[in-house]
């Protein structure tokens, strides 16, 4: 197949994927689509290496990871985190109740190797489990590498529906507590900080717009991720770290003196191609799934998913308890590991948007949910998910 041919195939494929996802409300997730796609193709006509021949190779692959993760480094907003602090302390302990509930009632019908691929992509998205597909396709663990694709497929079927069931409950409750004059919180959403307020940095202040080049973005993140990756190979012989953890770390740490932007490559306009690749690359690890392998994951694959969910609620449930959030709200927070930002998002104005046709309701739903609904996202699937996977990893 000619390149060309390969690569119109293949962002077709992902423009469906986004049609259904937008028709349906995300009800579909655009994973899914596209992951259905795939098999369809290398079960019928598509060479193995589609993804290869399309020009997505390992080694842009592997600068679009270490890119990506410097860039999810620099959202860190330690200003918004201490003023969410109990959502953040909640989500972090739906992601541990997922892995006590999988290390403990998950280990009497999972494999160890089986629970160490599966513990990072539910508690995050498209980075970690693509980090752990690649680990364990180098362990020599074939099935378990398909294994951490079909999770980050499949696991928003169910966190969408769940999510939008606790948000439900706890719009209603809010609803009741302001339509009877009982409502204390805000009425007005706090904005969330935004990545583009901090578009040049503290270092460059004086620098001239016109030599803050997308070249020079796209250097200094460079720069970052290298100086990251560098680290992690000289302390190699002492013990091991994962660079993908240093990467973030790194990215938060140069925005936070002021050397990078926040999301340089949103602002250097590379941020979708650089997903585009990703997401090529793991739904291209999918050439490996039989029909038979499918089946045969079925059961780990929704086991893992159940088991990892029921003990993200009761964690959540004690959480919530202690720190004065409803089991509802609290719930709605940690479901954000199973998808993220954008999708966060699009639940929760579509659960608000639901709920009330009042401007000024809409207002307080709004401006009670979805802050911690957004940084609940960022914490799980931005920081946590990625140093997961990269511990995790180690463990093959």
């Amino acid at each position: 197949m000619p390149q060309l041919a390969a690569f119109a195939v293949l962002t077709l494929i992902l423009f469906v994927g986004d049609v259904a996802a937008t028709r349906t409300r995300s009800r579909l997730p655009s994973i899914f689509v596209c992951a259905v796609l795939f098999l369809v193709g290398y079960w019928t006509f598509f060479p193995a290496d589609i993804v290869q021949v399309a020009g997505f190779g390992t080694p842009v692959v592997y600068l679009s990871m270490f890119l990506l993760i410097t860039n999810m480094g620099t959202l860190l907003s330690l200003k918004e985190l201490r003023r969410q602090w109990r959502t953040v302390v909640i989500a972090l302990l739906g992601i541990a109740g997922i892995a006590a509930m999988l290390f403990t009632v998950g280990r009497l019908f999972l494999d160890f190797e089986t629970l160490v691929v599966v513990t990072p992509p539910l508690t995050g998205g498209v980075v970690s489990s693509l980090i752990m597909s690649e680990a364990a396709s180098k362990a020599g663990f074939e099935s378990l590498a398909v294994l951490a694709i079909l999770i980050y497929v499949m696991q928003g079927f169910i966190g969408y529906p769940l999510t939008s069931w606790m948000l439900q409950r706890e719009g209603r409750r809010v609803l009741g507590l302001y339509r009877s004059g009982q409502w204390a919180g805000a009425a007005k959403v706090t904005q969330v900080e935004s990545a583009q307020g901090a578009a040049v940095p503290a270092l460059f202040r004086n620098l001239p717009a016109e030599y803050n080049t997308v070249y020079f973005k796209l250097f200094r993140l460079g720069l970052v991720a290298f100086l990251a990756w560098g680290v992690s190979e000289l302390v190699k012989p002492y013990f091991e770290i994962s660079p993908f953890v240093l990467c973030l770390v790194a990215g938060v740490i140069a925005s936070s003196v002021g050397f990078l932007e926040r999301q340089p490559l949103q602002l250097a306009n590379s941020f979708g191609f650089v997903i585009m690749v990703l997401m090529l690359f793991i739904l291209g690890g999918l050439n490996r799934a039989t029909p038979e392998m499918l089946l045969d994951l079925a059961g780990p694959m929704f086991g893992a998913i159940l088991i990892g969910i029921a003990g993200m609620y009761v964690f959540s449930f004690i959480a919530g308890k202690l720190l004065g959030s409803t089991p509802a709200m609290a719930f709605a927070c940690s479901l954000t590991a199973l998808y993220g930002f954008p999708a966060d998002y699009v639940i929760t104005n579509e659960v608000v948007n639901a709920l009330s046709d009042k401007e000024d309701e809409r207002e307080v739903l709004s401006a009670h949910m979805l802050p911690p609904m957004l940084v609940a996202g960022f914490v799980t699937v931005t920081i946590v998910s990625v140093l997961l996977a990269g511990i995790f990893a180690g463990l093959l």
